[in-house]
């Protein structure tokens, strides 16, 4: 008797980036098929419907692949959280979006039939997802100064422009920022102040900047890189600011750095915040919390756990 074929939905948004996945989709399947993978593709039809999708179907299938931007991939990841977690699956990732900002921390190759062959070595590395009141993101949570760059920028100008169209519809807002009063508490440290901008990351790469929380950034260690900057009380301070930034040297009197399992956000007014570069609404409180190796992604890493945790996923036969 022969090896029960894996069962795949693959979930496909075809307006990420500049459409590439048209171009590659057959590739892509014949990948798939010669890897003994039966696949089932679904094309997105609006926002949320990858998200609905995966908590409607992950149960039919062992593997939910997915093929867009970050997200798209948060929408996937959300989707599987909000099951219990003896029903969650793998997930595969193949980016196609501006920016890729999680798909660079993976490792994952950022031509698309090679990160097809990576989803069909089986490799899963179990990858630490963040809880955000009661919705959930997988590498960035922000608030402040363009974090609505990524979800108001046209999808026609960042097919056309990729990821210079993120800076220069940020470059417009530079100087009319606008500043919250907040109280966070990180750990046992509570901090009041007025800041510009906030975000709690686990990811190598934030808007294209490579290591801008350094170089000892891990996806799978229970703790996110917090960073909150002041408002900066004078045009020198902003320029200090925007000197930092661009040095990495993210820790100064007028940039908070801090790493932690969970934070608690507080504000006087409703604030806006993006999650994984999609509107994530309205709050005066938010918390979040680590929610250690979660979700297994293939991604074709070294990890000390995959042989041994690869068994622990449900529906699992190889």
């Amino acid at each position: 008797m022969g090896r029960k074929r894996q069962k795949v939905l693959f979930i496909v948004n075809p307006k990420s980036g500049k459409g590439q996945i048209k171009g590659w989709l057959m590739d892509i399947l014949d990948i798939f098929v010669k890897a003994d993978m039966k696949v089932t593709v679904h094309i997105t039809q609006e926002r949320m419907d990858a998200c609905r999708v995966t908590y409607k179907q992950a149960r039919k299938y062992d593997m939910i692949v997915c093929s867009g931007g970050d997200g798209t991939l948060d929408e996937v990841i959300t989707g599987m959280m909000k099951l219990p977690a003896e029903r969650r699956r793998l997930v595969g990732y193949i980016p196609a979006g501006s920016t890729n900002d999680f798909a660079g921390s993976l490792g994952l190759p950022k031509n698309m039939v090679e990160a097809a062959r990576c989803i069909t070595k089986k490799r899963p590395f179990f990858c630490d997802i963040g809880a955000f009141n009661e919705n959930y993101f997988v590498y960035i949570a922000a608030f402040g100064a363009f974090t609505d760059v990524s979800y108001q920028t046209r999808q026609e100008i960042k097919n056309v422009l990729g990821h210079l169209a993120y800076v220069l519809e940020g470059a417009k807002r530079l100087f009319n920022l606008k500043s919250y009063h907040m109280q966070i508490q990180i750990g046992a440290e509570l901090i009041e102040d007025d800041f510009i901008y906030g975000m709690v990351t686990n990811s190598q790469s934030v808007g294209g900047f490579k290591n801008i929380r350094g170089r000892n950034v891990l996806l799978d260690d229970g703790v996110f890189e917090v960073t909150l900057i002041r408002t900066p009380k004078n045009p020198i301070e902003l320029q200090e600011i925007l000197g930092a930034i661009l040095r990495q040297e993210m820790d100064n009197k007028l940039i908070y750095t801090r790493k932690a399992g969970s934070v608690y956000f507080e504000a006087q007014e409703e604030i806006p915040w993006t999650l994984d570069g999609e509107f994530g609404g309205n709050h005066s409180r938010v918390v979040v919390k680590d929610c250690r190796r979660a979700i297994a992604i293939l991604a074709d890493r070294e990890m000390q756990e995959a042989d041994e945790n690869i068994d622990k996923m449900p529906g699992l036969s190889w």
